[in-house]
């Protein structure tokens, strides 16, 4: 069975792009593991199905992890559905796509060939608990679960550290996990541990809820600059929304050949 795909990242967050009446009728979340796979797959943090917009519909796009499991939305992954729509002809600057979170609307800022930049609403965010998480993090949704602990420095064994709180049983369905670095009053340096993907050099939504976090714990002012290992990404929480820019860009496709 060939499975055609796009390959895109947002700030190093890769993911791969397959239009929904492309992909398999059945055994998504397997087709999801094997194409993902960065060894015998073509490789990438998560799998996104594309419906284009039909009729009064917007454009929808339907989210797998790497290890196959179902997620809202990814902020990254969601800017990369937006040039994958642009880059066909099928979307406007301005354009808003149906997510597991709701709709988000996206706003191009800049375009060169195969390079795009977007403000993206990521949404209100709403926090549940400031420092009731483990190691005192703060709990809180941006459209999907989110956990961010403050740090001093990042010279310990985080990624265990995030593995173990994604799992842990103050989050039944698993949470992604961001440390969380104050580096001054508008900027934070951010790794990330993300639910069914482990390390990623960047998240858009990791990155929103540590600015959240951080702005809500009084530790920073909108606007803020989250320093990623992969770039950084700029945040303004403004009339209780979270504003977004970030790049995306295209660089592979092809088809891949999927045996159940």
């Amino acid at each position: 069975m060939k499975i055609p795909f796009t390959k895109a990242h947002g700030a190093r967050n890769d993911f791969l792009l397959t239009w929904a009446h492309e992909a398999p009728s059945i055994l998504l979340e397997k087709a999801a593991i094997a194409i993902c796979d960065r060894h015998s797959g073509i490789g990438a943090d998560g799998w996104l199905l594309v419906k284009p917009a039909q009729g009064a519909d917007p454009p929808s796009i339907r989210l797998f992890n790497a290890d196959g499991s179902g997620a809202e939305m990814s902020g990254n992954g969601t800017r990369c559905a937006a040039a994958f729509l642009m880059d066909s002809g099928l979307a406007a600057q301005d354009l808003t796509i149906m997510t597991g979170a709701g709709p988000k609307h996206l706003h191009l800022i800049d375009r060169r060939g195969l390079h795009f930049l977007f403000e993206m609403n990521m949404g209100s965010p709403v926090v549940e608990s400031l420092d009731g998480g483990p190691r005192g993090g703060t709990i809180l949704n941006v459209g999907n679960p989110q956990c961010a602990v403050f740090v001093e420095n990042f010279d310990f064994d985080w990624h265990s550290a995030g593995a173990e709180i994604e799992r842990d049983r103050r989050f039944p369905q698993r949470t992604n996990v961001s440390f969380v670095k104050v580096v001054d009053k508008h900027t934070i340096d951010v790794r990330f541990f993300e639910r069914g993907a482990g390390v990623t050099e960047s998240s858009g939504t990791g990155s929103t809820g540590a600015m959240v976090a951080a702005v809500s714990r009084g530790l920073v002012e909108s606007p803020v600059i989250v320093k990623t290992p992969a770039g950084p990404l700029r945040l303004r929480w403004d009339a209780d929304e979270v504003f977004m820019v970030g790049p995306a860009e295209i660089v592979a496709g092809g088809e891949f050949y999927f045996e159940p």
